[in-house]
This record gives structure tokens, C-alpha cells and sequence, in this order.
């Protein structure tokens, strides 16, 4: 069996004192730049990890934080997780990731667990939650910090600046001679509705574009969804000649059926993504999208909650760049 790395083989492998490792762990005390990165060298060689119960009893303060998505396989939320995972390792904070599916139970359910087992703090993008859902954190005094397109009442938020990369999305569609467009959008009963879908609606007749009513057309934020709605979109009595997705998983399910279909992109159908997630430049065509850098959300999420756990009692928002990216799918 495997010897336990503890802390002191940690100080030995970064030629430090076991105090210095413990400082970096917990954030406790200012380390110098080239020794923190020292000590967590070694402890990402060694695969060192202090045990968070032990940690939890001996200081009365948890170290873990819960991320919860609507769903881990999106490897936008993957990427999320990841970012936040390595912000938070740096001051001895563990990440928890949950999945909910979308499902209003299991996000309030994973809400009341942080609460029962006294959760340094939570990071969340709730699907279908009320705004007064995180009246229960607040209550029992852990921080939450919600990423979204709309605020869930008296939370930081971490939400995108979208506005100019639509519109550029948008003109973009417009040059090619494109006039009908069709939007696959999120569910109708998405908390606080569906923001991605208003900020088209939005700007669409700047661009001189049209959307008619049949040409939207709702689901979950998934492959098989991307892939029925553009069916209907493209069986529409006069169809769009390009089409947004609400996210880029459901852009590749569209593609799925427009091959299937035998339709070319973009001869015969132009489309357009959201967020950049890795594959969207690597299926064929490549995907234009608009980027929602999921790191930089990860970044300034994971910021915001330590500052709460810092002391930090006033409410911040922080709105993160999106980009246009032009591929080969328009």
C-alpha cells in the first residue's frame, strides 16, 4: 500500500519549512511568488492532499466549495470547473462539481446540502431556481457567487457582456445575403427567461434581418434538442436561411441533422454557436460562434468567493467579455 504524502515531505521536495507549506495552503500569511510556486510543484509531484474532515475539526472552517452546473458533460461547464478548481487549490479550498440536469429539485436540493454540511462557499449557474433561492446560504453565512445572463437576487453575479459580439454576429449573417434567421433557444421556463434569445431579437433588425415567430423554436441546451429543433426550423413552410444556436452543443446537433438531411453548411443553411467550447473548431465546418471564455468565468468567479470569504459583505457584478468568432459555418 502506498504511504500517505504528508505536509513535511512537501516542505523537504520544495526545500522549505512545513510552516511555509502550511502558509501557502492556507493563504493564511503572504508567501513570496517563487516559493508558493515551489511548494505547489512539489505538491502536484508528490500528489500531496490535505485531508479536508481533518482540516474542517482542527480549524472549525470548511475548505470545501461547491460548483454546481446544470450539466458537467457540456465541456464549457468542464472547463468552468476546472479554472475555478485551479484558482481555489492555491489557498487549500476543494472543489465539489454537482450536476443538476437543469432540474429545479436537485439545484435546491444541492443548495440545502451546502447549508447542512457547512460549505466554505458556492459558485452556481442555476437553471430554473427563484431569486430568493440563495436566501438560505445568505442565512447560514456562505458566500455564493452565481454565474449567469441575469441576476438571482442579492448575489455577486458573473454574467456576459454580449451585446457588441451579437451584433457583430449578426452583420456578419447580414453580409453573406442572408435575411431569414432562426434561433434554437433555451427552454421557456428557464429562470428568468431567455437572455441569449432577447439580445438577438434585440439587434437582428439593426442588421436588417428578419426572425418570425415559427422560426424560434425552444429546448434543453443539448445535442438531441439542437438536432430536432433544426428539423423543424428546416421543414418550416419557408425555412431560415441561417440559423443562432443558445450554445454550441446544440449547433453540433443542428449540423448532425443537416447532414443527414443533406443539406450543406453554409451553402445551403448558415450557423452560428455560443461560448467556443474546444470541439467547435474541430468539427467540419468549423463553427462560428460567439466566445464566453469559460476560464476567465472560472477566474473571476473563483475571485469574487474568496473575497467574500476574505470579509467582504457588499454585492458585486462583474461582466466578462464575449467575442464573435468567424468560422467556416457562415
Amino acid at each position: 500500500m502506498r504511504q500517505r504524502v504528508t505536509m513535511s515531505d512537501v516542505a523537504r521536495a520544495a526545500g522549505v519549512s512545513s510552516a511555509t507549506v502550511s502558509y501557502v495552503l492556507s493563504g493564511k500569511r503572504p508567501v513570496a511568488d517563487e516559493t508558493r510556486k515551489a511548494v505547489e510543484s512539489a505538491i502536484d509531484r508528490l500528489g500531496f492532499s490535505l485531508n479536508p474532515v481533518a482540516r474542517s475539526l482542527r480549524t472549525g472552517k470548511s475548505t470545501m466549495v461547491a460548483l454546481v452546473v446544470p450539466d458537467i458533460a457540456n465541456p464549457f461547464y468542464a472547463l468552468l470547473a476546472r479554472s475555478i478548481q485551479d484558482e481555489l487549490r492555491g489557498r487549500g479550498y476543494h472543489v465539489l462539481v454537482s450536476s443538476t440536469g437543469a432540474r429545479r429539485d436537485e439545484e435546491e436540493a444541492l443548495l440545502q446540502e451546502a447549508v447542512h454540511q457547512r460549505f466554505a462557499g458556492v459558485v452556481m449557474t442555476p437553471f430554473r431556481l427563484a431569486t430568493d433561492a440563495f436566501d438560505g446560504l445568505r442565512a447560514a453565512g456562505i458566500p455564493a457567487v452565481v454565474s449567469a445572463d441575469v441576476p438571482f437576487g442579492d448575489v455577486d453575479l458573473v454574467t456576459p457582456d454580449a451585446d457588441d459580439a451579437v451584433r457583430e454576429a449578426l452583420a456578419h449573417v447580414a453580409a453573406t445575403g442572408r435575411r431569414r434567421v432562426g434561433v434554437i433557444a433555451g427552454p421557456p421556463d428557464a429562470a428568468g427567461g431567455d437572455p441569449r434569445l432577447e439580445r438577438v431579437r434585440a439587434h437582428a433588425a439593426e442588421a436588417g434581418l428578419r426572425i418570425a415567430r415559427e422560426h424560434i423554436v425552444h429546448g434543453e441546451h443539448t445535442r438531441e434538442a439542437g438536432a430536432e429543433g433544426f428539423e423543424r426550423l428546416m421543414r418550416a413552410r419557408l425555412r431560415p436561411e441561417a440559423v443562432l444556436c443558445g450554445n454550441d452543443i446544440t449547433a453540433v446537433g443542428a449540423m448532425d441533422t443537416a447532414e443527414r438531411l443533406g443539406l450543406d453548411i453554409p451553402g445551403d443553411v448558415s450557423l452560428v454557436g455560443h461560448d467556443d467550447i474546444e470541439f467547435a473548431s474541430l468539427v467540419r465546418p468549423r463553427l462560428t460562434t460567439i466566445r464566453y471564455p469559460a476560464r476567465e468565468v472560472g477566474r473571476v468567479a473563483a475571485g469574487l468567493l474568496l473575497e467574500q470569504i476574505d470579509g467582504r459583505t457588499s454585492r458585486r457584478t462583474v461582466r466578462v467579455a464575449a467575442a464573435f468568432v468567424a468560422r467556416g459555418s457562415v
